[in-house]
Protein backbone atom coordinates (compact mmCIF):
# COMPACT_ATOMS: atom_id res chain seq x y z
CA UNK A 1 0.00 0.00 0.00
CA UNK A 2 1.17 3.26 -1.10
CA UNK A 3 1.76 5.94 1.58
CA UNK A 4 -0.44 8.60 2.21
CA UNK A 5 0.15 11.80 0.72
CA UNK A 6 0.87 14.72 3.38
CA UNK A 7 -1.78 17.20 3.61
CA UNK A 8 0.24 20.35 2.47
CA UNK A 9 -2.82 22.44 3.36
CA UNK A 10 -2.14 21.62 7.11
CA UNK A 11 1.28 21.98 9.16
CA UNK A 12 1.57 19.41 11.38
CA UNK A 13 4.11 20.66 13.26
CA UNK A 14 3.84 23.24 16.40
CA UNK A 15 7.45 24.44 16.53
CA UNK A 16 6.78 28.03 14.64
CA UNK A 17 5.59 29.66 18.36
CA UNK A 18 8.58 28.76 19.88
CA UNK A 19 11.28 29.43 17.20
CA UNK A 20 9.73 33.32 17.17
CA UNK A 21 11.83 33.84 20.19
CA UNK A 22 14.99 32.29 18.44
CA UNK A 23 15.53 36.98 17.81
CA UNK A 24 19.89 36.53 17.37
CA UNK A 25 19.18 33.32 14.90
CA UNK A 26 16.80 35.58 12.53
CA UNK A 27 19.19 38.38 13.04
CA UNK A 28 22.60 36.05 12.30
CA UNK A 29 21.26 34.43 9.16
CA UNK A 30 19.02 37.70 8.12
CA UNK A 31 22.31 39.96 8.10
CA UNK A 32 23.64 37.76 4.72
CA UNK A 33 20.47 37.44 3.11
CA UNK A 34 18.97 41.41 3.73
CA UNK A 35 21.36 42.38 0.72
CA UNK A 36 19.26 40.59 -1.65
CA UNK A 37 15.76 41.49 -0.13
CA UNK A 38 14.85 44.53 -2.44
CA UNK A 39 11.99 44.65 -4.66
CA UNK A 40 9.38 42.27 -5.02
CA UNK A 41 9.61 39.59 -2.21
CA UNK A 42 7.78 36.06 -2.26
CA UNK A 43 8.23 34.48 0.99
CA UNK A 44 7.18 31.02 0.42
CA UNK A 45 5.47 28.75 3.67
CA UNK A 46 5.48 31.88 5.56
CA UNK A 47 3.86 30.12 8.37
CA UNK A 48 2.81 32.78 11.56
CA UNK A 49 4.97 35.44 10.21
CA UNK A 50 7.75 35.39 12.46
CA UNK A 51 10.08 35.46 9.28
CA UNK A 52 8.49 38.16 7.66
CA UNK A 53 8.02 40.38 10.83
CA UNK A 54 12.01 39.57 11.32
CA UNK A 55 13.04 40.58 7.52
CA UNK A 56 10.36 42.79 6.60
CA UNK A 57 11.81 46.71 6.70
CA UNK A 58 8.89 48.40 4.72
CA UNK A 59 12.00 48.79 2.04
CA UNK A 60 11.19 46.67 0.12
CA UNK A 61 8.41 47.61 -2.59
CA UNK A 62 6.02 44.64 -1.82
CA UNK A 63 6.00 41.65 0.14
CA UNK A 64 3.71 38.82 -0.51
CA UNK A 65 3.42 35.71 1.71
CA UNK A 66 2.25 32.16 0.67
CA UNK A 67 1.33 30.26 3.05
CA UNK A 68 -1.13 26.59 2.22
CA UNK A 69 -2.39 26.27 6.09
CA UNK A 70 -5.27 28.39 6.12
CA UNK A 71 -5.04 28.67 9.99
CA UNK A 72 -1.42 29.93 10.54
CA UNK A 73 -2.00 32.60 7.29
CA UNK A 74 -4.99 34.17 9.38
CA UNK A 75 -2.29 35.14 11.84
CA UNK A 76 -0.44 36.78 9.00
CA UNK A 77 -3.93 38.73 8.38
CA UNK A 78 -4.28 39.42 11.75
CA UNK A 79 -0.74 40.99 11.96
CA UNK A 80 -1.15 42.97 9.05
CA UNK A 81 -4.82 44.63 10.58
CA UNK A 82 -2.80 45.19 13.99
CA UNK A 83 0.31 47.07 11.83
CA UNK A 84 2.82 44.77 13.50
CA UNK A 85 3.49 43.79 9.59
CA UNK A 86 4.63 46.57 7.00
CA UNK A 87 1.87 47.86 4.72
CA UNK A 88 3.62 46.23 1.95
CA UNK A 89 2.68 42.87 3.22
CA UNK A 90 0.58 40.59 1.49
CA UNK A 91 -1.12 37.12 1.67
CA UNK A 92 -1.70 34.11 -0.14
CA UNK A 93 -3.61 31.21 0.64
CA UNK A 94 -2.02 28.40 -1.27
CA UNK A 95 1.07 27.53 -2.70
CA UNK A 96 3.83 28.68 -5.10
CA UNK A 97 2.31 26.04 -7.62
CA UNK A 98 -1.24 28.08 -7.48
CA UNK A 99 0.02 31.05 -7.27
CA UNK A 100 -1.97 33.33 -10.42
CA UNK A 101 0.80 34.06 -13.45
CA UNK A 102 -0.79 37.83 -12.73
CA UNK A 103 1.72 38.22 -9.89
CA UNK A 104 4.28 38.02 -12.16
CA UNK A 105 8.07 37.70 -11.23
CA UNK A 106 10.08 38.70 -8.09
CA UNK A 107 13.31 40.15 -7.19
CA UNK A 108 13.78 37.65 -4.30
CA UNK A 109 11.95 34.63 -2.98
CA UNK A 110 12.43 33.42 0.12
CA UNK A 111 12.63 29.62 1.57
CA UNK A 112 13.23 29.54 5.54
CA UNK A 113 13.15 25.99 6.79
CA UNK A 114 10.52 25.27 4.30
CA UNK A 115 12.44 23.13 1.49
CA UNK A 116 12.50 20.11 3.93
CA UNK A 117 8.96 20.04 4.13
CA UNK A 118 8.66 19.48 0.03
CA UNK A 119 8.36 16.32 -0.82
CA UNK A 120 10.06 17.02 -4.77
CA UNK A 121 12.31 20.13 -3.68
CA UNK A 122 14.00 20.11 -6.74
CA UNK A 123 10.33 20.61 -9.14
CA UNK A 124 9.76 23.03 -6.25
CA UNK A 125 13.09 25.52 -6.68
CA UNK A 126 12.43 24.92 -10.56
CA UNK A 127 8.85 26.69 -9.97
CA UNK A 128 10.72 29.07 -8.06
CA UNK A 129 13.43 29.98 -10.54
CA UNK A 130 11.03 30.33 -12.95
CA UNK A 131 9.04 33.14 -11.09
CA UNK A 132 12.47 35.42 -10.58
CA UNK A 133 13.18 38.07 -12.46
CA UNK A 134 16.74 38.26 -14.30
CA UNK A 135 19.42 38.98 -10.94
CA UNK A 136 16.70 37.69 -8.43
CA UNK A 137 18.00 35.27 -6.29
CA UNK A 138 16.26 32.39 -4.08
CA UNK A 139 17.27 32.46 -0.41
CA UNK A 140 17.10 29.58 1.00
CA UNK A 141 17.57 28.02 5.05
CA UNK A 142 17.35 24.39 5.65
CA UNK A 143 18.20 22.35 7.96
CA UNK A 144 21.51 20.40 7.42
CA UNK A 145 22.77 16.38 8.08
CA UNK A 146 20.76 13.76 7.56
CA UNK A 147 22.24 12.08 10.28
CA UNK A 148 20.92 14.71 13.03
CA UNK A 149 17.92 13.74 11.33
CA UNK A 150 15.73 12.50 14.70
CA UNK A 151 11.77 12.50 15.98
CA UNK A 152 11.20 16.51 15.80
CA UNK A 153 12.59 16.15 12.54
CA UNK A 154 9.51 13.40 11.30
CA UNK A 155 7.49 14.91 14.12
CA UNK A 156 7.46 18.35 11.97
CA UNK A 157 6.70 17.08 8.72
CA UNK A 158 10.38 17.13 7.21
CA UNK A 159 10.79 14.69 4.40
CA UNK A 160 15.24 15.24 5.05
CA UNK A 161 18.10 17.26 6.19
CA UNK A 162 20.50 18.80 3.29
CA UNK A 163 24.77 18.29 3.18
CA UNK A 164 25.45 21.32 1.30
CA UNK A 165 26.04 18.99 -2.01
CA UNK A 166 22.97 17.50 -1.54
CA UNK A 167 21.20 20.89 -1.91
CA UNK A 168 23.11 21.54 -4.71
CA UNK A 169 22.18 18.55 -6.11
CA UNK A 170 18.59 20.28 -6.30
CA UNK A 171 19.52 23.52 -7.50
CA UNK A 172 17.92 24.83 -10.06
CA UNK A 173 20.33 24.11 -13.51
CA UNK A 174 22.38 28.06 -14.32
CA UNK A 175 21.37 29.50 -11.28
CA UNK A 176 24.55 31.27 -10.10
CA UNK A 177 25.63 30.11 -6.44
CA UNK A 178 26.20 33.26 -4.65
CA UNK A 179 26.43 31.52 -1.37
CA UNK A 180 26.66 28.06 0.02
CA UNK A 181 27.31 27.91 3.61
CA UNK A 182 27.14 26.11 6.77
CA UNK A 183 25.35 28.43 9.99
CA UNK A 184 26.30 27.40 13.64
CA UNK A 185 28.92 25.12 14.33
CA UNK A 186 28.33 25.91 17.64
CA UNK A 187 24.72 24.71 17.78
CA UNK A 188 25.91 21.63 15.46
CA UNK A 189 27.79 20.34 18.67
CA UNK A 190 24.96 20.58 21.03
CA UNK A 191 22.67 19.01 18.33
CA UNK A 192 24.88 16.39 18.18
CA UNK A 193 25.39 15.35 21.60
CA UNK A 194 21.37 15.79 22.04
CA UNK A 195 21.43 13.02 19.43
CA UNK A 196 24.12 10.64 20.89
CA UNK A 197 23.21 11.13 24.76
CA UNK A 198 19.88 13.17 25.32
CA UNK A 199 17.40 11.64 22.98
CA UNK A 200 15.39 14.44 23.53
CA UNK A 201 12.47 14.45 20.48
CA UNK A 202 11.49 17.87 20.84
CA UNK A 203 12.99 21.06 22.13
CA UNK A 204 11.66 23.34 24.97
CA UNK A 205 11.10 27.05 25.27
CA UNK A 206 14.32 27.47 27.79
CA UNK A 207 16.31 25.69 25.59
CA UNK A 208 14.97 27.62 22.43
CA UNK A 209 16.37 30.60 24.53
CA UNK A 210 19.71 29.21 25.67
CA UNK A 211 20.64 28.28 22.23
CA UNK A 212 19.30 31.26 20.53
CA UNK A 213 21.01 34.18 23.59
CA UNK A 214 23.93 31.68 23.97
CA UNK A 215 25.19 29.23 21.72
CA UNK A 216 24.13 31.64 18.34
CA UNK A 217 26.26 34.56 19.19
CA UNK A 218 28.72 32.00 19.85
CA UNK A 219 28.84 30.51 16.44
CA UNK A 220 28.86 33.86 14.49
CA UNK A 221 32.40 34.22 16.07
CA UNK A 222 32.75 30.34 15.31
CA UNK A 223 31.65 30.10 11.91
CA UNK A 224 33.86 33.05 10.43
CA UNK A 225 36.99 30.69 12.25
CA UNK A 226 35.73 27.25 10.66
CA UNK A 227 35.31 28.86 7.03
CA UNK A 228 31.69 28.42 7.54
CA UNK A 229 32.42 24.79 7.16
CA UNK A 230 30.50 23.34 9.96
CA UNK A 231 26.71 24.05 10.99
CA UNK A 232 23.65 22.73 11.90
CA UNK A 233 21.36 24.48 9.16
CA UNK A 234 22.92 25.40 5.11
CA UNK A 235 22.21 28.98 3.99
CA UNK A 236 22.15 29.28 -0.01
CA UNK A 237 21.88 32.45 -2.08
CA UNK A 238 21.13 31.34 -5.80
CA UNK A 239 20.69 34.42 -8.43
CA UNK A 240 19.29 33.69 -11.67
CA UNK A 241 21.92 35.58 -14.34
CA UNK A 242 21.04 38.71 -15.99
Amino acid sequence: MAAPTPDVTHYIGDELALFEHATHWKAYYGGRLKPFLRGRVLEVGAGIGGTTRSLCDGSQTDWLCVEPDAALASRITEMTAQKELPAICRLHVGTLEDLPATEGDFDAILYIDVIEHIEDDAAELRRAYARLVPGGAILIIVPAHQWLFSPFDKAIGHFRRYSRPMLRRVLPAGCHIQQLVYLDSVGLLASTANKLFLKQSYPTLAQIKFWDNTIVPVSRLADRLTGFSLGKSVLAVVQKPQ
